[in-house]
């Protein structure tokens, strides 16, 4: 049924074979953890309604809470597009199995300060504390490590899928970079901050750095599923490729509005 489904399709529009949930035991580990993460996200959201406490500051269940739904939500967004990435199974399995792990690792340091109700990054206050902010911050440098080489992978050769869907990854990827470097800026700059005494301002230092990394986050996800959804419509292959491009330039817009705004805000 599948082979004939594709067979049906043009010769640029045609699917890869590992797209969607397919591609391994890998991957739907990866699409399982992504479910328990957005769950723990939600189950936060419930508890951050009934403890209630502040949504803002370094101590909230907002951290649980959105830290668990975007990793989730980023997790499982990966496994799918890496799909359309011209790299071995091999490749991909153990970058995943790697990318699940380290999700889980995040959102787990996180979890648990906000349970103990101390901030999760950029605190030194004790041996334990400090242990895991650096333990967070090794998972953020794996976490480049991995999305970097998934992004050259995908300039390195053009992407499969259907009309536009190279160009959604390409410009996913390269976004998502964005939000990657402005993760590390934030991390870095708190660090240095809270090495020199500077804690309270460590906190505040992130702020303007936020709306440019969440900004940046999804658009690896917001992309790809719109030259997947175009790819179901009437719209000719060209037509569709203008409209992926015209949506990467709106987003790259708004990225860049985020850090005109991060860079006037410090």
């Amino acid at each position: 049924m599948e082979t004939t489904r594709r067979s049906l399709l043009p010769e640029g529009d045609r699917l890869p074979a590992t797209a969607g949930p397919r591609g391994g035991a890998a991957a739907r580990l990866a699409l399982a953890t992504a479910a328990a993460l957005f769950a723990s996200g939600l189950f936060h959201l419930g508890v951050f309604a009934v403890a209630g406490g502040p949504w803002d500051g370094p101590v909230s269940w907002r951290k649980p809470a959105t830290f668990g739904l975007s990793f989730g939500l980023t997790l499982a967004a990966l496994t799918w597009v890496t799909s359309y990435v011209r790299t071995s199974a091999r490749t991909r399995a153990a970058l995943l199995g790697l990318l699940a792990a380290d999700s889980v690792l995040e959102v787990a340091g996180i979890t648990l300060q906000a349970w103990r109700k101390v901030p999760s990054h950029l605190d030194m206050e004790t041996p334990f504390d400090s242990a895991v902010s650096m333990t967070l911050a090794f998972g953020g440098g794996l976490l480049v490590v991995i999305l970097t080489w998934f992004a050259a992978a995908a300039f390195r050769r053009p992407p499969s899928g259907p009309a536009g869907m190279a160009l959604a990854v390409r410009a996913g990827f390269a976004i998502l970079l964005v939000a990657l470097a402005s993760g590390a800026a934030m991390i870095a700059r708190g660090v240095v901050l809270t090495r020199t005494g500077h804690q309270l301002a460590a906190y505040d230092s992130t702020a303007p750095l936020k709306p440019l990394h969440a900004v940046s986050l999804h658009a690896v996800l917001v992309l790809p599923a719109l030259a997947w959804l175009l790819a179901r419509t009437r719209l000719s292959a060209p037509a569709r490729a203008r409209t992926v491009a015209a949506a990467a330039a709106g987003y790259a817009l708004a990225v860049l509005a985020a850090a005109v705004w991060a860079a006037v805000s410090y």
